[in-house]
Parts: C-alpha cells; structure tokens; sequence
C-alpha cells in the first residue's frame, strides 16, 4: 500500500500536470481535469475508472473502496480549516464525509473568501498534509505497558 504522504504528493503533481475540474463528475471529459477526490484516487490506484467520467455514485462508491486513497482523503480533510459534513448512513447514525469534504472545500467559496481556492492553494494544502502524515509517521504507535 503506497503511503500516504506519497499519494498527496503524486495528488499534488496530477493537479499541477492536469488541473482542477470544479464540474459534474469527477473528471472533466473535455480536458480529463480530474475533482480533488478523484485525483487522489488515481494517485493512489494509479487508474481512472471509466465511471468516473459519467456516474458520480458509483465513482463515490470506488473511491470508499480504495483504502489508500480514503487514507489519503481523510488526512487532507483533518489537515483543512473546515470540518468535515457528516452523511446519515442510518437512522440516528451519522458519519463524517471525508470524500465530500474535499471536493466541495476545493471547488466553493468558502465564508470570507471571494473565490474557492485557485489549483496553487489546494496543491499547497496536499503538501502540507503530506508533511503532517511524515510526521505523524515518525512516532511509532502507543501502547500500554
């Protein structure tokens, strides 16, 4: 399994090569820009799913899947200003969604601000959280005595 650094920095490199689609679906069919989420993905995975250029819940449903890339997902959206929504999955039972977290934080304006984030800050948001995971790395797991 890659690590999770290496996926947001391979995330951070597909968006400066391709861009940023900020559209329907998760890849944009014109110029293949893929959503936030969906880069991860491919950085994680290393393909792009036919799916993902037409059908938005089965892509959400292959993105859960991929544990690299939810890994990934979940340390930008902790790394990010806003906290993430939470999704009902059952009556009474809600859980935060990590996915939509960082689709919509990189393709809205957020409170205060007059644009969503250009494709620079949201690159500079995935090194970031890159560096936060080589950090986390560096302690080894605690465990009681």
């Amino acid at each position: 399994m890659p690590s999770t650094a290496g996926t947001l920095r391979r995330t951070a490199h597909l968006l400066d090569h391709f861009g940023l689609h900020t559209g329907d679906q998760f890849i944009d069919q014109t110029t293949n820009a893929p959503d936030l989420a969906a880069a991860i993905f491919f950085a994680a995975e290393g393909h792009i799913p036919a799916e993902f250029y037409t059908d938005e819940n089965t892509s959400l449903e292959i993105i859960a899947a991929s544990a690299p890339a939810v890994a990934a997902i979940r340390t930008l959206s902790d790394s990010l200003i806003t906290p993430a929504p939470y999704t009902e999955i059952a009556p009474g039972l809600e859980i935060p969604d990590y996915i939509e977290h960082v689709s919509s934080w990189a393709t809205t304006k957020h409170l205060f601000a007059d644009r969503p984030p250009t494709v620079s800050e949201v690159i500079g948001a995935l090194h970031r959280a890159a560096q936060a995971a080589d950090q986390l790395a560096v302690f080894p797991a605690q465990r009681a005595a």
